[in-house]
């Protein structure tokens, strides 16, 4: 399980801008990312293996386009229990709060992309501990039921 990309965005409905290493805030997300804030949705995770399905059945994608913060590979978000904690990197440690979501309207990323799959496939969390973290770091399950 590793981090496959990390992604930030200025604004909430459109799509991430890629970067190598971003840092974790406690109690807060991505710093500079717009979705970041006290609340249960800190950060958000996207398997890349959803991301390359989609691209697979013809749409036009990559990481970030989905307003992911974080794409990994080798987790299934979707079997993943609430509370499950992980570990990012070396330091930082987060807790799921959330699977999937409802979303409202049609965002940017919907009219890019033709579809969503944050609603169905994504999961989000709540940063415990801080730290940064860097593309292709360990992703380590700590505990959790499931």
């Amino acid at each position: 399980m590793k981090i496959v990309s990390i992604a930030v965005s200025k604004k909430k409905g459109t799509t991430k801008t890629c970067v190598t290493s971003a840092e974790l805030v406690v109690d807060h997300g991505l710093a500079g990312d717009a979705h970041a804030g006290n609340w249960h949705r800190q950060i958000s995770f996207l398997a890349s293996e959803s991301i390359a399905r989609t691209r697979a059945q013809g749409l036009d994608v990559t990481f970030g386009d989905f307003a992911e913060n974080i794409a990994t590979s080798g987790i299934d978000w979707q079997a993943v229990p609430l509370g499950t904690r992980f570990r990012l990197g070396s330091a930082a440690e987060v807790e799921i709060t959330q699977i999937g979501k409802e979303c409202h309207n049609r965002c940017a990323i919907y009219y890019k992309a033709g579809d969503c799959i944050m609603p169905k496939e994504g999961v989000f969390a709540k940063v415990l501990k801080g730290g940064t973290i860097h593309t292709d770091d360990p992703i380590q399950k700590l505990q959790g039921q499931g």
